[in-house]
């Protein structure tokens, strides 16, 4: 019913059944990740009414509530890195505890689980409207287009203004196509390094 997708790496279809509500996706070596993406495969819907709530274990932390899946949401995109609570979600932490076995974490392979809930639709939109912006299912950026490529074009727009000699930018002041290059080198760097955040600080 479900697949997962970290960037680099083979499609996960081996979700690992719990219950009839209940199942998760191990993802090793999570300290390489930045971004997991998880879906619906459109084979089963859920019943009118209901939802996945999807949280993310990290050894040692517990549990944290990400955002959620819907027949109307069937994809979503959450960045890992950068955006952990030290909270657990206590409830998670309950519900799961069946699968939560994996050991400390060490420093070299930390084997990470994403979690997934089949619970009531509005029980978890009540439990997203408790998590801090940045958290609640995932990135501002990600979710709307518009805005990913408004901050894209305003963090080039100020990278090449430091290359115009003091005077604003106009349509009649010529850009070096090598500034350019400069500045794609850069951006991709940092969206390696940590995903999206710097856009979202205005870095």
């Amino acid at each position: 019913m479900f697949g997962c997708l970290v960037a680099g790496r083979l499609l996960q279809t081996n979700l690992i059944q719990v219950d009839d509500t209940h199942a998760y996706f191990e993802l090793p070596n999570a300290s390489t990740i930045n971004h997991v993406c998880v879906f619906m495969l459109g084979t089963v819907p859920f019943p009118d009414g209901y939802a996945a709530a999807v949280h993310f274990f990290w050894p040692g932390k517990g549990f944290q509530l990400l955002g959620m899946l819907s027949n109307e949401k069937p994809s979503a995109i959450f960045r890992l890195r950068g955006t952990y609570s030290d909270e657990s979600s206590s409830a998670a932490q309950d519900r799961f505890s069946t699968f939560s076995t994996v050991g400390p974490a060490e420093q070299q392979d930390v084997t990470a689980i994403l979690g997934l809930s089949i619970e009531p639709l509005a029980q978890i939109q009540s439990q997203l409207q408790s998590l801090p912006p940045a958290v609640a299912t995932g990135s501002d950026l990600t979710r709307d287009p518009t805005k990913l490529a408004e901050r894209i074009v305003k963090h080039l727009f100020n990278y090449i203004s430091g290359f115009t000699s003091g005077g604003p930018l106009s349509p009649e002041v010529a850009i070096p196509m090598s500034v350019i290059a400069r500045w794609y080198e850069s951006f991709l760097g940092k969206v390696r390094a940590g995903g999206l955040g710097f856009l979202e600080r205005g870095d």
